[in-house]
């Protein structure tokens, strides 16, 4: 299989994307914008860590969510954080899902032939292993990574958007808390 100038130009502009993130997260904790936005959501940890939630979703702002979720849970409960922070970070994914389920299949079935597509997926979706994609989408869900792969694993399972939420709440609030619990024992 080839991959074509325009995926190649897609997956670069992704890892510019990615770098420029992390930069601007270091210029941001240099600056002390970070700690402000700290200070403030300390104060509030509800609101703080249901906004560093959201953030918490994607590939591009997943360092500051987890360092902003980290600092919340040195002066607030860890389940507090990682409640909030996973109805923030459920609803980022909604966003994320909604937008990523219609892409994501588009573009692999631009990446791949679709007969390629079909005699992978079939038995995904029909056969003993039709559990194996959704599980894999939220066990990502649950980890440190970002969210969108398995957002798309899960959207190429057609899960529903309610059943969707529910999961990736469960998932980003039993992350979180491992990341409260880590920061706190740190």
């Amino acid at each position: 299989m080839r991959v074509r100038k325009h995926d190649r130009g897609k997956f670069v502009r992704d890892l510019v994307i990615v770098a420029l993130s992390i930069v601007i997260t270091l210029l941001l904790v240099r600056i002390g914008a970070l700690q402000e936005f700290l200070s403030v959501a300390q104060e509030a940890a509800i609101i703080g860590s249901f906004v560093a939630g959201i953030f918490f979703t994607s590939v591009f702002t997943l360092a500051p969510a987890a360092i902003a979720l980290a600092e919340i849970s040195q002066h607030s409960a860890p389940l507090t954080v990682a409640l909030w922070g996973g109805l923030g970070a459920a609803c980022g994914d909604l966003v994320l899902f909604l937008f990523v389920r219609d892409v994501f299949s588009q573009d692999l079935s631009e990446a791949l032939p679709l007969r390629r597509i079909r005699r992978f997926l079939s038995p995904l979706h029909y056969g003993s292993a039709g559990w194996l994609l959704p599980f894999v989408g939220a066990l990502i869900i649950a980890s440190p990574l970002p969210d969108e792969l398995g957002i798309g694993l899960m959207g190429l399972s057609k899960i529903r958007p309610l059943q969707f939420v529910i999961v990736s709440f469960i998932m980003n609030a039993i992350g979180i808390y491992a990341i409260a619990l880590v920061a706190r024992a740190i």
